[in-house]
């Protein structure tokens, strides 16, 4: 399977939507996608919404802790949400709970950042 990847930008906040899997051969698009909207604007924060994501190995956790390391660069925080179990498992296991926060669902972190 692939990585779809949907971005949209609500003030200085930058919803990534991940659909598929996020693994080791989808991982560099999703960097690149990411980066080049980071470096042309001025994006704070940054929402993960991974409802459909359904499958992420080491390499989609690096991307996700680079954009973070991107973010706090910045000030901004990232929050995740809508984590279906399994990847909520591996979140928790990574260590990623430590860094990035959670919320329920997108309408929650965009509240929280101001933006909903």
């Amino acid at each position: 399977m692939s990585l779809r990847v949907a971005m949209e930008t609500r003030q200085d906040v930058l919803v990534i939507r991940l659909q598929g899997e996020l693994d080791h051969h989808t991982a560099e698009e999703l960097r690149k996608k990411a980066d080049d909207l980071l470096r042309t604007s001025t994006i704070r924060h940054i929402v993960l919404s991974l409802a459909d994501l359904t499958f992420m190995d080491s390499s989609g956790i690096g991307v996700i802790l680079g954009r973070y390391k991107q973010i706090s660069a910045r000030s901004g925080e990232m929050y995740v949400c809508s984590i279906n179990p399994t990847i909520y498992r591996i979140f928790e296991m990574s260590g990623l709970f430590k860094v990035i926060k959670f919320r329920e669902n997108e309408a929650d972190a965009l509240h929280v950042l101001g933006v909903a």
